[in-house]
């Protein structure tokens, strides 16, 4: 692997994470009402925040209404 290749893998997984956690706060802060029903705490908004940052293609997905076959039941 050639240091320039490691340098575009690098800054490509730094990209998809910065954009991850901007999109993951976003949705922490105000978008997780559209989500569930049901009210967050603080705390827990903090504790799914990874796991909104690492997912975010998902969450941007859900937030826009589309919904897995087996959800649509």
């Amino acid at each position: 692997m050639s240091v320039a290749l490691a340098e575009a893998v690098w800054l490509g997984l730094g990209a998809y994470l910065g954009f991850g956690l901007v999109i993951g706060l976003c949705v922490a802060a105000f978008g997780l009402k559209r989500l569930t029903a049901a009210e967050v705490p603080v705390r827990v908004r903090l504790l799914i925040l990874p796991g909104l940052a690492a997912l975010w293609p998902v969450v941007l997905l859900r937030l826009a209404g589309v919904r897995a076959p087996e959800d649509r039941a």
